[in-house]
């Protein structure tokens, strides 16, 4: 209904505005003042409602406006056919009404500044005088906005056509000055024109007039002789006390971003503690953080645009200020949220790394003094400041792309512990993926420490904190970044790299149980990798007890696996307890050796039971233990006959033979000749066979008929014999050979059996070595082929 009313009402007005434009045009054409004066008051009287809203009284002003245009043209016709201008000035103030009078006054007083009959300077005090006539907050703007443009372009200046002295200049400074004063005022007024049930209609109808008020400072910055001194000392403390003493939050809010954008960057720079002792002055409502970081933001591009200007920011000591600045706003305005102060010290963060990149200590003091105000807080349960929080963290990691020079940072760990723990596990999350994006390595034991202070979040399990509760591929993922950060950590010197590896073992072990199994294996093959590089042997070979030797890292390792083994995950430890009984082997440490073994034989008796996992692990210790040369006669076969135990324990019968007749290659090593024994490789072969023999009577008994799977069992045992027939054991015979033969033809032919391929592919493979020349072919020339037939 109201906008209707506008509406109509604006289009009554506009239609009035036209038909008396068209009658004072008519005037103009016919040279007649008189009339011409009557109908341009006429049109200008519809300037007087006060029933229209901001922006529809604003179309009838620019339509009054670029009518008044073709007024002046015709006042400067006219002086120029011999009217006097002072005449006119006086005939123009005879208008009925106060409001069309004064913008006919404007209109002619353009023209008198232009004729130069008398000073500007008179002419502009004159009108800002009796401008203040019209104390109605719209009319009165929008007529004072119209002084402003049709006076700019006459203002003294240097180098223009009205260019004066001194004095003049100031005259038109304090000219511009005076006026926006009294446009400020009047738009400051205008909030309280109307009932308080409106006043959120009137800020937004104000918002839409603060172009009109802002004018005045752009025309300000314009001014040639404005320089750094008047700034300074005049135009600087009119414009910041108009602000303060306003005590309006629209207003000040505004006008402090007009002052930044307007002048010029140097002028800031050289003011900065003018300008900053405004800030806690203005009212607790005001948003601070947009004009601090307005002004930030201006300097940074100010600094990075030109290299000539940064002594200037070390001169002014920008830093110091901005950041005593910020103290005083949190300090003054003791409602601003957690939220709010993180982000002003995220603004002067940001200043910091782009003005001083290489002054840690100021980025440490900047978040020194957020760990101030943050310490009344305690552990931030608002997530908008945590999510400050970590962009706040992340402005020094983009920075530099190193967390190496982040750790020389005292207060980040310090401002990471305000943060809750899942927000504290996304910043060491983002803090890992920044070394590994940017493959950063960290050289010492003392940074490793601090790193893993930072990201104890995603190695330490913390009291009261489920992690049943997380995404187990969310969990996953998390552990095995830790577990890639691990082999980022690196020295080339043994020694600190052991110190390494120490400070890593220690953070680790804090881990859970669902931590733990991701995160030992990384740091015992890290371990292992040291190993290699350090001399063998249990002399040390730096002459310090605390120095690194491969039996001291061991020894390490062994601590940390054993934790495994009390977490449920034997399996692993037991894998573990392997690699490291062989790094024992290549040392030489054959003591150690055998208890990496001892423990993993003990883990596959009391923790290994289910039989799938029995036969991997037997496996993998019999494949371990046939590459170790460390151990002596006794220790060996202690081992061995252990292995060869085990294996006749399985659960099934074909794992039961598959194992035994692997054990077979921990009586034959090919590069030592002390541990060839052909008779025990024999016996080990004959085993199985009797175990594949068990399990075909068993399956017989059970369906009936032979088994696909027991003929199998017999090609793999073929196949094992032809292995040491080439390695050249001379208790492997043709004869045997021929037996293991005729039993497969045997079996085959009472099965339709799967294993025909199998077969075939071990009959092509011999016929295949007694084609060849040399020993080999001889060796299978032995063998009869026509069981095949």
């Amino acid at each position: 209904m109201i906008a209707d009313d506008d509406e109509k009402w604006l289009t009554a007005a506009t239609a009035a505005v036209k038909q008396n434009a068209f009658y004072m045009q008519r005037a103009i054409d016919s040279n007649n003042l008189k009339d011409a004066l009557k109908f341009s008051a006429q049109m200008l009287s519809e300037l007087r409602t006060s029933k229209l809203a901001p922006h529809k009284y604003y179309e009838l002003y620019i339509r009054a406006f670029n009518e008044l245009g073709k007024l002046e043209i015709f006042f400067r016709e006219e002086t120029g056919r011999g009217c006097s201008i002072a005449e006119l000035y006086e005939l123009v103030q005879h208008a009925g009404n106060i409001l069309p009078r004064l913008y006919l006054l404007c209109t002619i007083g353009s023209v008198y500044i232009k004729s130069k009959d008398v000073t500007a300077t008179d002419i502009l005090k004159d009108l800002v005088e009796m401008c203040r006539a019209v104390q109605h907050p719209l009319r009165g703007l929008f007529l004072r906005s119209y002084l402003t443009q049709v006076t700019r372009d006459k203002l003294p200046s240097i180098g223009s056509e009205l260019e004066g002295d001194v004095d003049a200049h100031m005259n038109a400074l304090e000219f511009v000055l005076q006026n926006f004063t009294e446009m400020n005022k009047l738009w400051v007024r205008m909030q309280h024109q109307g009932p308080s049930r409106e006043k959120e209609k009137r800020e937004k109808e104000r918002n839409e007039l603060r172009d009109l008020v802002g004018k005045n400072l752009h025309v300000l910055s314009q001014l040639d002789g404005v320089d750094l001194g008047i700034y300074r000392d005049t135009v600087l403390p009119r414009i910041l006390e108009q602000v303060v003493n306003c005590k309006d939050e629209l207003a000040q809010c505004y006008l402090m971003d007009c002052i930044i954008q307007v002048f010029p960057d140097d002028f800031h720079l050289q003011t900065l503690d003018v300008l900053l002792g405004a800030c806690p002055q203005l009212q607790s409502s005001v948003d601070i953080k947009t004009v601090l970081s307005g002004l930030m933001e201006r300097l940074s591009n100010y600094a990075a645009s030109s290299v000539e200007a940064l002594p200037n920011f070390l001169q002014v000591e920008a830093f110091s200020k901005f950041n005593y600045a910020i103290g005083k706003v949190v300090e003054a305005q003791v409602d601003l949220s957690a939220s709010a102060s993180v982000t002003l010290y995220l603004f002067l963060l940001k200043f910091t790394l782009h003005v001083y990149a290489d002054r840690l200590d100021y980025v440490d003091q900047v978040l020194g003094s957020c760990v101030t105000q943050l310490s009344a807080t305690g552990k931030l349960c608002d997530d908008k400041a945590a999510k400050q929080i970590i962009t706040f963290l992340r402005a020094p990691l983009e920075k530099y792309n190193s967390v190496v020079t982040i750790l020389k940072l005292t207060n980040y760990p310090r401002v990471m512990e305000y943060l809750d723990h899942e927000t504290n596990k996304a910043m060491a999350i983002i803090i890992v993926q920044s070394i590994l994006e940017n493959s950063t390595h960290i050289a010492t034991a003392n940074e490793v420490d601090a790193l893993f202070e930072l990201t104890k979040s995603l190695i330490k399990d913390f009291d009261g904190i489920i992690d049943d509760e997380v995404d187990e591929e969310d969990f996953q993922e998390e552990q095995n970044s830790v577990a890639r950060l691990v082999h980022m950590l690196y020295n080339d010197d043994p020694e600190e790299m052991y110190k390494i590896i120490f400070t890593v073992r220690k953070h680790i072990l804090t881990g859970g149980p669902k931590r733990l199994p991701l995160t030992i294996p990384p740091l015992v093959f890290s371990a292992l990798k040291l190993i290699r590089r350090v001399p063998s042997g249990d002399e040390n070979p730096f002459g310090d007890d605390a120095s690194a030797t491969p039996k001291k890292i061991l020894q390490l390792l062994n601590e940390a696996i054993e934790v495994l083994s009390d977490v449920s995950a034997s399996d692993l430890a037991l894998r573990l307890y392997l690699q490291c009984a062989q790094a024992a082997n290549d040392c030489g440490l054959e003591a150690v050796a055998y208890e990496f073994f001892t423990k993993a034989y003990l883990l596959y008796e009391e923790e290994i039971s289910d039989s799938k996992a029995q036969v991997t692990a037997l496996h993998l210790i019999i494949g371990t233990l046939q590459r170790m040369r460390v151990f002596n006669v006794e220790n060996r076969d202690t081992l061995t006959y252990k292995a060869q135990g085990y294996s006749t324990k399985l659960l099934k019968k074909p794992d039961q033979c598959r194992a035994v007749y692997e054990c077979a290659h921990l009586f034959w090593a090919d590069e030592c000749e002390n541990m060839k024994d052909g008779e025990r490789v024999v016996l080990c072969l004959k085993r199985a066979q009797k175990i594949a023999d068990a399990a075909q009577k068993m399956t017989t008994a059970s369906r009936g008929t032979s088994s696909t799977g027991s003929v199998a069992l017999y090609v793999e045992l073929l196949n094992k014999y032809l292995y040491f027939l080439e390695k050249g054991n001379p208790q492997v015979t043709g004869d045997t050979i021929q037996s293991l033969a005729e039993l497969i033809r045997s079996e085959t032919k009472k099965v339709e059996s799967g294993a025909g391929p199998f077969i075939n592919s071990t009959l092509r493979y011999m016929e295949f070595q007694r084609q060849q020349d040399g020993g080999m072919s001889e060796k299978y020339q032995k063998i009869k082929m026509e069981w095949f037939e």
